[in-house]
């Protein structure tokens, strides 16, 4: 009786106690004999699978035991993440096809020449599945299933597993984001009772700031399949072009009171350049995925809540490109065990959902391999009949700053999109196209209906709500000039290589360097120049010099009178030249009588940004995470990441510089704010974004004043409408993700270097700020047409129209700048960047008499 009375006890506790480990047994399909010579993951990893998370270390280790052990394996090394952990890729096919793999993979391409796909024989063709896992790295079920699954591959017998791998190519990756992975597998085992608690507020289920979800610079990477910013992503993409697989299958996890889901997602949320016959084949394999999960008991549900729209997402990501993208998603018990509306959610099990998906994902393409075969070289014969018929026939992209062509076309090569140099000089509809800082894409190339992808600006959709963003027009998003080009064009040289342009010294003279204020890198340029203590003087007025007309922003540098000698100098003006892009002009003389002499008053000292980003809970990891990677990675200026507590309690005096990423602050202390203030009227700048904006306000930094929703003139109530619906028409008021055009004043120092005063801005929430009432305090502002791509509701958009996207103010010697929108979206907005960095270096420059 004592015994069921402490049992009681503990469940009522929300402790259970499992089983000291799960056998391997409990996930294999029990028909199957396995080769004992093929090690198990325990063999090597030291502890059942589901037993303990395993930790990314013992994952590679146990993957290159199986390819060492194995002869249907071949390993890869395909790149490394930020904390230099290895990208593996597992080749996983019959022994046979090992030897002749080359050749398999340049056959399987041709599927997407319709010049040779006709002659090709699919009947005899392997299908390619490219089989990932946790992309989200606390998403880990997934990645513990690829260790049953590589077992599975590498160890199984029998006719059907041959079968299987004489039909299929796999490529196998165990983990997508290694270092989340790493990350959480850390904490959760760290954290784990040998009685293990499911109760949901054990510290083992309540991960600290920012999570194992994200890589090292906390973004999401299944948001960076398309532009691929991250290494990770990177080596994805380079795997994925260089085999075009027929599926891809995305393993993550979801709340913790779901069940299982599987693709196809909402129907109406498709989108609209992914064939039907995707779809229609996506619903055929999730009848496998069925049988499967209803062969072991396990709940699911199917074209609820996902989505299959943003082609940047990994099961959306194949579908523009003849492949199908299958996303999978199992309640996660964020450790080892936890209560759960279904009961008490095992680790174990959540594996075994996995794997058991995987499986049948196997068994799917293969009983459907011709036909998916089929598919793809149907695919991309429609899509070259498509381009024929399309009236654009090549788009033409190009800019003053070399260096965002480069990155443009850079992100176009990784995705074997064909891109050329231009011919000739062309000025279209008042854009002037250097063929120097101009690229051609064509139309009539194998990734057309990808390049619709990038380009196409969509305005209307037969859903309301999204998973995920709107829209992501790529050439607004890099802040290009872009062009449709109606004729067949004259096509120069084709790029295999995106370089960035070095720049060059010009002229000989010896009295000062000047530099344009266009180049991406400018900033960076002027961080190395003042962390050598160089004196650096911005141009507030346009000057002339060497024949050329300098614009407001660009840099003076003096020769005379610095702690440098002229050679020193010369020797960082080389490498900027080199390193940033940038050409850089030697001047003979200060005198200009059309401008400013190079002493006027009107050139304003730089001082070296010395930052700190606020972090921890309450702000957003991803947006910390981006302005963290653009600092440090791509201008190499260092930053602080400072917690909200350690900024409770210390000296703010070491910064000139401090930024409030997208959140909301609420753990900040009044003894803080007050420091904050002190600290800004001393000179420094507070610069904050979103929700910022209204701590902000509420503190007295500034007023950034939120437009209100008019009242209604009706006071009747509301019309009816049926239950069922609110939560889908609250999720349709949200602004997900959707591009807007404002109009910037070009000579505010937050715009000096822009030659557009037409911006797109990326808008993911519903802050709207009114217009300040100085002449001179709405510096970027919506105009009464401003949407360019995307949705946004009609009450959304009014409240839009004629509002501020930035406003600053003055509190003694510092200043404020608060803007609505974040500038530095997913690291792939490079259009706004700029604005950005003039806060960070120019924000002390603004003029009291331009606040709010």
């Amino acid at each position: 009786m004592k015994k069921y009375v402490v049992s009681a006890l503990l469940a009522l506790a929300g402790v259970i106690t499992v089983k000291a480990q799960t056998e391997l047994s409990y996930y294999l399909p029990p028909q199957v004999k396995y080769d004992p010579t093929i090690p198990t993951p325990q063999s090597v990893i030291g502890h059942e699978v589901g037993e303990w998370h395993v930790t990314h270390d013992k994952l590679v280790s146990y993957m290159m035991a199986l390819d060492k052990a194995s002869d249907r394996i071949t390993l890869e090394v395909t790149g490394y993440t930020h904390e230099a952990r290895p990208l593996l890729l597992l080749t996983i096919t019959a022994p046979k096809h090992h030897q002749n793999i080359e050749a398999i993979r340049t056959q399987h391409l041709q599927l997407g020449d319709p010049s040779k796909s006709a002659s090709l024989d699919v009947k005899s063709m392997p299908a390619v599945f490219y089989l990932g896992c946790s992309i989200h790295g606390n998403e880990a079920s997934g990645a513990n299933a690829g260790l049953v699954m590589a077992y599975h591959l590498a160890a199984a017998q029998g006719s059907e597993i041959e079968k299987y791998l004489e039909n299929t190519i796999i490529l196998f990756d165990p983990s997508f984001n290694p270092d989340g992975l790493q990350r959480f597998s850390a904490w959760v085992n760290s954290r784990k009772s040998k009685l293990v608690s499911a109760d949901p507020n054990d510290t083992e289920h309540n991960e600290a700031w920012p999570g194992g979800r994200f890589n090292h610079y906390w973004f999401d990477l299944n948001r960076d399949w398309l532009v691929a910013q991250h290494p990770e992503s990177q080596a994805r993409a380079k795997q994925f072009q260089a085999w075009r697989p027929n599926l891809l299958t995305d393993h993550h996890e979801q709340g913790t009171n779901a069940t299982f889901f599987f693709m196809p997602g909402v129907p109406s949320r498709v989108n609209p350049l992914t064939p039907d016959k995707n779809q229609e084949l996506t619903k055929k394999m999730g009848e496998y995925h069925a049988k499967a999960l209803d062969q072991i008991g396990s709940l699911y549900f199917t074209q609820e809540g996902y989505d299959d729209f943003y082609y940047g997402k990994g099961s959306t990501f194949p579908d523009v490109q003849g492949s199908i993208g299958i996303l999978f998603e199992q309640a996660s018990s964020r450790g080892h065990a936890q209560e759960s509306d279904n009961g008490v959610l095992r680790f174990p099990f959540t594996v075994r959902n996995h794997f058991v998906t995987m499986l049948s994902s196997l068994k799917a393409i293969n009983e459907m391999r011709e036909e998916v075969l089929t598919y793809q070289r149907d695919f991309f014969k429609t899509a070259s009949v498509e381009a024929a018929k399309d009236p654009v026939k090549a788009y033409l992209i190009g800019s003053k700053d070399k260096a965002r062509v480069y990155e443009f076309a850079e992100m176009a090569l990784r995705q074997k999109v064909d891109v050329y140099k231009t011919t000739s000089n062309q000025t279209i509809n008042g854009k002037t196209f250097d063929k120097e800082s101009s690229f051609l894409i064509p139309m009539n190339q194998t990734q057309y209906k990808l390049i619709r992808g990038m380009f196409d600006r969509q305005l209307k959709f037969k859903d309301s709500i999204f998973y995920d963003i709107s829209s992501w027009t790529l050439p607004l998003a890099y802040g290009l000039d872009y062009e449709e080009i109606k004729a067949t064009p004259s096509l120069g040289e084709k790029i295999t290589e995106a370089k960035l342009p070095t720049g060059k010294i010009i002229g000989t003279g010896d009295y000062a360097y000047a530099i344009e204020p266009y180049g991406y890198y400018t900033s960076r340029a002027m961080y190395k120049l003042l962390d050598k203590k160089v004196r650096v003087k911005v141009a507030t007025e346009v000057f002339h010099a060497n024949g050329k007309t300098f614009d407001r922003g660009s840099l003076m540098i003096p020769i005379d009178n610095q702690l440098l000698t002229p050679d020193q100098i010369q020797v960082l003006i080389k490498e900027i030249t080199e390193k940033d892009g940038l050409d850089v002009y030697a001047v003979g003389t200060g005198l200009d009588y059309t401008g400013v002499s190079l002493g006027s008053s009107s050139f304003e000292a730089a001082r070296k940004p010395v930052i700190a980003i606020l972090v921890d809970d309450g702000i957003s990891p991803t947006d910390a995470g981006e302005l963290w990677h653009l600092l440090d990675t791509r201008f190499q200026i260092p930053v602080t990441l400072i917690p909200i507590n350690i900024f409770n309690r210390t000296s703010l005096e070491k910064y000139n510089t401090i930024i409030f990423p997208e959140g909301s602050h609420s753990d900040i202390s009044d003894k803080a704010k007050e420091k904050l203030k002190g600290w800004v009227q001393e000179g420094g700048v507070l610069i904050g974004f979103e929700r910022a904006l209204n701590w902000f306000t509420a503190n007295n930094f500034g007023k950034f004043d939120v437009k209100k929703d008019e009242e209604a003139k009706d006071k009747s109530p509301a019309k009816a409408k049926p239950y069922a619906d609110m939560g889908n028409a609250y999720r349709a008021q949200q602004t997900s993700g959707a591009i807007f055009e404002a109009e910037a004043d070009l000579t505010h120092p937050l715009f000096y270097g822009y030659t557009s005063s037409k911006i797109a801005m990326f808008k993911g929430n519903n802050i709207f700020i009114q217009k300040a009432n100085g002449a001179y305090s709405n510096p970027l502002v919506y105009g009464n047409t401003p949407l360019l791509s995307g949705y946004i509701t009609k009450p959304n958009l009014d409240k839009l129209k004629n509002s501020s996207v930035v406003g600053t103010a003055a509190m003694g010697g510092g200043r404020v700048i608060g803007f609505t929108e974040n500038l530095a979206f997913r690291a792939f907005w490079f259009g706004t960047n700029k604005i950005l960095m003039n806060a960070i270096f120019l924000g002390p420059m603004i003029s009291s008499q331009a606040s709010r």
